[in-house]
């Protein structure tokens, strides 16, 4: 099976290009390694895996991957993840995520792929779910509260589009907060990261507000399982990809720290501006129409994931 990934040098596209390498298939990636990086995808590349220094937001450097590699599968994760940039600079997230999502879904129907899948948000489409029944399943309203689920929610609309247009099949996989080995604990990183890099150095883990905003941590080989499951489905539409479970930042970092041989005492900050304060979402359609279910409980995937930390 041939096999394009966009941002498959990043986190969590690294681990799905090992799943597919491992399998076989003859995988191209596409990432301008703005943030991914090179080394996450040694083993996938010793393998025959092939890298493409390209921004999805160029058409013509899409168009011509999709003409060299003529894929069957495509996967797009490339993205502009970071939320206060997305603030700050709208219209730079409209031409990646956006704008990009488009250039992808051109070159898949130019060159024939049978599916399509994008790595869609659960939390920054749906929004606030304080007030509402959680886990929120697929159904439920979507409350953008910052440009970067905006975009990612317009994107969504581009793949029904072009399944209505041009009959590209496709799965938009909403994610949860994603965490696990390779995740950069500097910059826009997940909080997961950021406590591994603080609490298994000298560092002091910061807590935003009073620690109880929670959010649903889903483990990365858990995402990659799904995005294998979505592939070799019939299905379409949006599906989420989640523990439906909610955990407190104070809550996840104690279990942290308890991995770590160390008390968690965090550095108190105010509260930020616009962060949603509860959300986890239903991945039950998923489980029917997917065969997918996450395999690892947040102490598994916590346990797992400092262990890597620890070795890097």
């Amino acid at each position: 099976m041939k096999a394009l990934v966009s941002g498959g040098a990043g986190f969590i596209g690294s681990h799905l290009v090992d799943a597919l390498a491992a399998r076989g298939d003859e995988v191209l990636v596409i990432d301008d390694l703005s943030s991914g990086r090179r080394e996450n995808l040694a083993g996938a590349l010793a393998r025959g895996a092939r890298l493409m220094e390209a921004d999805v937001s160029d058409d013509v450097a899409v168009a011509e991957a999709f003409a060299e590699h003529e894929p069957q599968l495509v996967f797009h994760l490339a993205a502009q993840i970071d939320v206060r940039r997305s603030v700050s600079d709208p219209v730079f997230d409209l031409r990646i995520n956006v704008g990009g999502t488009v250039n992808m879904l051109e070159g898949a129907r130019a060159a024939g792929a049978s599916r399509f899948l994008l790595a869609s948000t659960g939390g920054a489409i749906y929004g606030e779910g304080a007030g509402r029944p959680l886990p929120l399943p697929e159904s439920a309203k979507c409350l953008p509260d910052a440009p970067y689920g905006q975009s990612k929610l317009a994107a969504e609309g581009y793949l029904s589009l072009w399944g209505r247009l041009h009959g590209v099949p496709a799965v938009a996989l909403r994610l949860g907060n994603v965490y696990g080995p390779r995740q950069d604990p500097h910059g826009e990183a997940g909080v997961v990261a950021i406590y591994c890099g603080a609490l298994l150095g000298d560092g002091t883990p910061r807590v935003f507000g009073d620690g109880s905003q929670t959010r649903d941590y889903i483990y990365v080989a858990d995402v990659v399982s799904a995005f294998l499951a979505a592939a070799g489905s019939s299905a379409t539409g949006a599906f989420n990809v989640g523990t439906g479970v909610e955990t407190s930042v104070i809550e996840l970092g104690e279990e942290i720290a308890a991995l770590c041989g160390r008390p968690f005492e965090p550095e108190m900050a105010p509260a930020r501006a616009g962060e949603v304060q509860r959300i986890s979402i239903d991945s039950a359609a998923a489980g029917r129409q997917l065969g997918w279910s996450p395999a690892h409980t947040l102490a598994q995937g916590l346990g797992e994931t400092v262990e890597s930390f620890r070795d890097s």
